[in-house]
């Protein structure tokens, strides 16, 4: 009896041994695989953060060339507005562009 106690005793030490090495295990995979999954969630948000700089770049690109490109025609403009020959407002009888007096 007393051997088969210590047999029984010894069976469930190595069983209780065994489940927790399987714990031990379990965690240690479980501590990779978050590693891992921590590991690739930073490196999306970096390269979110790399598209919305490059998206920002190119907007201020664009804004840049806009403002050029009505700061030219603008100048243009004021060029050919001196070179137009100015209306006459107050000619012939018409102050101020209307008739006066009777029809």
């Amino acid at each position: 009896e007393r051997k088969e106690r210590k047999q029984k005793l010894s069976k469930e030490m190595v069983e209780k041994v065994t489940k927790e090495l399987e714990k031990i295990q379990l965690q240690e995979k479980a501590d990779i695989k978050y590693k891992e999954w921590l590991k690739k969630k930073r490196a999306e948000e970096a390269e979110k953060k790399k598209k919305e700089k490059e998206k920002e770049k190119e907007r201020e690109a664009e804004l840049q060339e806009k403002r050029t490109r009505s700061e030219k025609i603008f100048k243009e403009w004021l060029q050919n507005s001196r070179n137009k020959p100015q209306p006459a407002l107050n000619g012939y009888s018409f102050p101020h562009g209307k008739s006066t007096g009777l029809y």
